[in-house]
This record gives C-alpha cells, structure tokens and sequence, in this order.
C-alpha cells in the first residue's frame, strides 16, 4: 500500500517540535523512536510506520494546544483512538504526530431523564455502557471490539456492530460533539436537545475519519435495558440457502435486534477455539430479539415459520441465559478465533439484503479463482458484509494476491447496489477503490468540504481519498515548514 513520501524539513526539525510539544503539555510526548514503534500501525498491520512523535493529552484544551503547534509547523497530525481500525485509520506517515486519546475516558454527564451520557472520546465502547448499566440504560452500537475499542474511533468511523439492525450504527445514537480543529480552534457541534438548526455539521463529522478535526467529548444516546432478550440459531446445509432465509425475515418486515452470519470455516475455527457447541454445517444464523415475554414468542414464532421454508438442518432456541451466552459466544470470539489459524485480511463491504445469496455464491468462486480462502462472518440483517480473506503473510506474493482479490470483493458490493464500507471506514485500505463508487464530481465535493475544516490538509494525511487527488491537494497548499 503506497503512503506518501514524509516531508523532510519536518524530521529535520523533529528534536524543536518535541520541545514545543513538552512546554505545552508535559510528561504526554513520546518520540523515543523505540517507543513510538508501538504506534506504528493500527489493526491492519501488514502496514508499518513509526511516527515523528505521539502524545498522550488528559484534555480537550491539551489537545488544542498539541494541535496549534502542529498547525504553526506544517506538522501533519494522525488522530488515534485504541487502534482497533481495521482499515488503517490511525496509520501514520513518519512526519506525523500521533494524538492518542487513551488518557482521555472520564465520564463527563449522565442525564437518565433526558436519556444522554457525555463522554471524553478515548474511553471504550464498552464502558459507556457500564458507566449506566447500574441505572437500567445501554449504549446501543456494539463493535466486534467493543472491549477495546474508542467511541472516538467509533465516530470517525460510524461503527455500528451486532446490534446495528435495529438500534442503528453511531451516527443515529450520537447527539453532539465538541472537536478541535486543526488550527487548534474549538467547537461544539449538536447537543443534548437534538439537531441545530442549519447545516447538519454534526452528520459530516461522524464517519469523517479524523479528516476534519479531533473530537475530544461526544454526547451519546442511552436506551433503556429491553425487559428481556432471547437469541436463536439457525443451521443450514449452504451458505446461499442461509443468506436466502435473512433476506426473507428483512422483507417479510420483521426486525430482529440482530442477524449474525458465519459460515463453515468460521464455525470450525470457533468451535475449536471457544467450544461453543455450534453444529455441523455450512452456514449458520444467529438471530436475537428482544420486548416482553409475548413479543418474544410471537417474533420467534414469525421466524421459525420463515426459516422452516429454507429447511434448517437445526433450529435451536435459548431457554436460558446459559444458552444465550452459548450461542452468542463463537460469534463473539470469531475474530480472535481466525487469527490463532491464519494471517487473514477482515473487509468491510454493504450490500443490498436480498443480493446475499448471490454475492455469497460469487464470493465462493473468487475465492477458488484466487487460490485463498474466505471465511465469512458478519451483519446479515444489514448486509454488512465482513470476508476475512485468508493469507500467509511470510510467502512472498501472498499480501499482494490477498488485497487484489479484496479489491474484487469490494467492487462485487459496488456493483450489486452496495457500498465500499459499512463501519470499518475507507483509511488506507480502501483509499484507491473510492472511484469505483463514487465519481469525480462526488470526490471533489467530498474534498471540497475538507478544504473548509482543513485548508493545508495536514489531518489524516494519505486516507480516504485517492493519493493522487489528496497529494495534488497538499501540494497546492501554503506550508509553514
């Protein structure tokens, strides 16, 4: 993956910038090049990099400070929250600073009657719901990497999870932010009383990839804990059969909390891992809904009459919360699973419901063509697809055949109605597929609105856009170094 070349007159001026960096927010810089190691890639890591420096600020104000300076130097600025992206989001260029938002998890407000958590960006997904569990409430967006990853990561991002199908995915739980640009400005976009008049600000901002500014502080929607929730599986002898059976349950207007999806080799590597008793099949559902006791019975009775048209080979449903975690708990250590058996690329593509069994199918033969394996595992009830294409990352080639054939997936899911990314974000990884779904004219406006919030285009350097455009871009901006 190509980056672009580091401006030289920045590292030259490395031990100058680190002091300003000092003087402003002391005891938060790194630039021990064997330390800063630690930072050099985000969770797609076959691409490495170590930054000019990283700090660590405890606020909103040290992060302005940190980005004033960066601003007066023409020093281009990575945001990072708990690099868990799986796109290269937080990957940085050796003349970058990294700002990493780990010291940054305090719980600001809680407001149970207005039905909001306030929240500094670097706390975990998962906490903000711990932070209210105690009161009845939840977080609704639940990453796969919930556990570590950052709700400012999640905002750049506009990462959903499991429970997107019905709750929605960041942007429709997200109510306000306070962001620093990079001239070290500050704003307030949003707030707890719902959308300001005029430009939706708020909606740019989340899923912009840390190109248009750091958010430092996000107002989240809290819901009120479900009286109660029950978890199915269904097993199916294809995986085209089982992709028929979601598209039936979306159209037939029933809208469970979640539809997971895996297939064989998913399943195998799971049930070795975790010992989650999960049949033998070829593909299996995991469908969750939740209301009262009636509503449960009644939604589960609508998609046992549907998935039986499909002729599962097994219909298991919870009857305790012992099976519910049962259930759940190979769906929710599949990553790490996959990880312990091979080196392997996770893509993020959407498509359309009802193209499921197609793209599934089409998905089997590309991999047979390309000579390396696919395991799918992802959210069916929104067609978010995630393939983890299976490589060797120490056989020379192998890197290279694993991104070409990703490449064709992700065209796959333009082509069928669909988009390049659900949650993952473009980052690095995606970068140089933009024009397959969007053309000229569309990037120009997308870059257009970053002229706004970044005029130098020192935020984020080398993502989402097609290096040629963004580089034509810099190029055609004053720097201060």
């Amino acid at each position: 993956m190509q980056m672009p070349e580091p401006d030289q007159r920045v590292i030259a001026r490395r031990d100058a910038i680190s002091a300003a960096l000092r003087a402003a927010v002391p005891d938060a810089v790194i630039d021990d090049p064997a330390e800063t190691r630690a930072y050099e890639c985000d969770a797609l890591a076959a691409y490495r990099c170590p930054p000019l420096a990283v700090v660590l600020p405890a606020s909103t104000a040290e992060v302005a400070a940190i980005l004033r300076i960066c601003h007066a130097e023409g020093v281009p600025v990575v945001p990072r929250g708990a690099g868990t992206s799986l796109a290269g989001g937080s990957m940085p260029t050796a003349d970058a600073v990294v700002i990493g938002l780990a010291r940054m998890t305090e719980v600001l407000e809680i407001s149970t009657d207005d039905r909001l958590i306030r929240v500094q960006t670097g706390r975990t997904n998962l906490s903000v719901s711990g932070a209210v569990d105690g009161l009845g409430f939840f977080y609704a967006p639940d990453p796969s990497s919930q556990l570590a990853c950052a709700i400012g990561g999640n905002i750049g991002m506009n990462s959903g999870g499991a429970h997107c199908l019905k709750y929605g995915v960041t942007t429709n739980n997200l109510l306000g932010v306070t962001m620093v640009l990079m001239d070290g400005s500050i704003v307030e976009l949003g707030g707890p009383m719902g959308e300001a008049a005029g430009l939706d600000l708020l909606g740019v901002v989340c899923g912009s990839e840390g190109q248009l500014g750091i958010v430092t502080e996000a107002t989240l929607r809290i819901l009120p804990k479900p009286s109660g929730a029950r978890p199915l599986l269904v097993a199916f002898d294809s995986s085209e059969v089982a992709g028929a059976c979601v598209a039936d349950i979306i159209r037939a207007g029933i809208l469970p909390v979640a539809i997971e999806f895996m297939d064989r080799p998913c399943i195998r590597a799971t049930e070795e891992f975790a010992k989650a008793g999960y049949p033998d099949c070829e593909a299996l559902l995991i469908i969750e809904v939740e209301g009262t006791a009636p509503e449960i019975d009644e939604q589960l009775a609508l998609i046992r009459a549907i998935a039986m048209r499909h002729a599962p080979i097994e219909f298991r449903e919870s009857r305790s919360e012992a099976e519910s975690a049962r259930i759940w708990l190979g769906r929710k250590s599949a990553f790490g699973a996959m990880g312990q058996i091979n080196d392997y690329m996770c893509l993020d593509g959407t498509i359309p419901v009802s193209a499921l069994p197609k793209v599934l199918a089409r998905i089997a033969d590309m991999s047979a063509e390309a000579g390396l394996g696919v395991a799918n595992v992802f959210h069916a009830g929104d067609g978010n697809m995630h393939p983890l294409i299976l490589y060797n990352a120490n056989k020379p080639g192998d890197l290279e055949r694993c991104e070409a054939l990703g490449a064709d997936i992700l065209r796959l899911c333009v082509e069928v109605g669909g988009c390049l990314t659900g949650e993952h974000g473009v980052g690095i990884e995606k970068r140089d597929l933009m024009g397959v779904q969007f053309a000229p004219v569309d990037l120009e406006a997308q870059m257009q609105v970053k002229d706004v919030f970044d005029p130098r285009w020192l935020l984020n350097a080398a993502k989402v856009f097609p290096l040629d455009a963004s580089a034509s871009r810099r190029e055609g901006r004053p720097n201060a170094a």
